[in-house]
């Protein structure tokens, strides 16, 4: 693959307070590893010339990460410092200097695609000759994305960013094939110089660029999971548990239901874990039943039932043992 790859990590994941505290939001715990370590995975097939992570919130952890597990997966990671967090253009501005003229793949830290890149590559590549190609997918709420409109020969018409009404349905899915990466980096640093201190939005650089003669093209993403909600969060979490359980050793008197995720050192006791919980490394939990459910790094639970729920790194959870004398014929609930 005689291209880059671009990963925007920098902003701090606001929705999904108060967990990204803490951590950036690409170092959110779920089924198994954070949702970085995730993306990093599907991008190992690719064979990229140079992977390529913008940094800023809380940016030590996400480096700190990803070169002690990742180092030696692609030929060569390099991390770029976004000192103010201004959108997505920006993010995709400040590489500038690192992607030169390359081909690039930009890919969102804050999506997982099941079916991972190799596959949109080779849409990618069956599009034929063009500026790009953009990742999409049928949605249906348009406020919330960035909206494609194509003409009839399905290149790309128009792209508007979270228009209030829209005659498309087509939504941005979060990756995009870039191949004249000299005519989007001109026009993002137009929007830079002309926006003073608001928001870039890649969006409206990609217009920018078809105005200025750029053909883009696009290819359908099936398996779009968005990691940037709490109770995405969650079912992101059943799905990829769904694809492959990873239970280590560490449960003890318990039962589990898979599928689960068990991290190192983390100790299961009297309890009955699953389906579809991830529980980190160095956790505890003791006495208690959980299901779909994300329990964080060194946190401890004991005499909890929990359903549905997201534990943070750390946190301490302690509910209280019952005993009861119950009369015939009598209804209880918790």
């Amino acid at each position: 693959m005689t291209m880059k790859v671009v990963i925007p990590a920098a902003g701090a994941g606001k929705r999904l307070y108060p967990h990204t505290y803490t951590k950036p939001k690409p170092m959110v715990f779920v089924a198994g590893k954070p949702i970085i370590g995730h993306i990093l995975d599907r991008m190992a097939g690719l064979d990229p010339d140079e992977v390529i992570i913008v940094v800023g919130y809380m940016k030590d952890k996400i480096v700190s990460y990803v070169t002690a597990n990742y180092s030696n997966a692609f030929r060569k990671l390099t991390f770029v410092d976004q000192d103010r967090q201004l959108g997505l253009g920006h993010s995709i501005f400040v590489t500038r200097e690192a992607v030169g003229d390359s081909p690039v793949l930009i890919a969102l830290g804050d999506m997982i695609f099941r079916d991972g890149y190799s596959e949109f590559l080779k849409h990618h590549r069956e599009n034929g000759k063009c500026s790009g190609s953009i990742g999409v997918k049928a949605i249906d709420n348009p406020e919330r994305y960035g909206i494609v409109y194509l003409n009839k020969d399905h290149t790309v018409r128009q792209l508007v960013e979270k228009p209030k009404s829209s005659t498309s349905n087509v939504g941005i899915a979060g990756v995009y094939f870039i191949e004249d990466t000299p005519r989007l980096f001109d026009a993002l640093e137009g929007l830079v110089g002309s926006n003073g201190h608001g928001e870039i939005q890649l969006t409206d650089a990609l217009q920018k660029s078809v105005e200025q003669g750029s053909v883009y093209k696009t290819f359908e993403v099936d398996s779009w999971y968005d990691c940037g909600r709490p109770q995405s969060l969650l079912e992101v979490n059943r799905i990829l548990l769904s694809e492959k359980s990873l239970s280590e050793n560490g449960a003890t008197s318990s039962i589990i239901v898979e599928p689960v995720s068990i991290g190192r050192n983390a100790r299961i006791e009297n309890s009955i874990i699953g389906p579809y919980v991830s529980i980190s490394e160095g956790a505890v939990v003791s006495n208690s039943i959980i299901e779909d459910s994300i329990v964080g790094n060194n946190a401890e639970v004991k005499y909890m039932t929990l359903h549905s729920s997201i534990i943070g790194d750390h946190a301490i959870l302690i509910g209280k043992a019952n005993a009861l004398n119950i009369g015939d014929s009598s209804t209880i609930e918790f």
